[in-house]
């Protein structure tokens, strides 16, 4: 049986699906955690996306 939740302090619509979602966030938080790759320099990070949202936006224009 689903235990509904309010939709003005939950996006989801029962208590099984917030638990569900909260067991898989924990083990993705988890994952990366344990993940031996070094981290990547936040200032890199965002030159990378500052270039890929360049590079998108680029090819957007060139389709519109």
């Amino acid at each position: 049986m689903s235990t509904p939740l309010d939709p003005r302090v939950s996006e989801f619509e029962t208590k099984e699906q917030a638990d569900s979602h909260d067991k898989w966030f924990r083990a993705k938080v988890q994952e990366a955690i344990d993940d031996p790759r070094p981290g990547i320099p936040h200032d890199e990070v965002m030159a990378r996306m500052s270039a890929r949202i360049a590079e998108l936006k680029a090819k957007h224009q060139k389709v519109a």
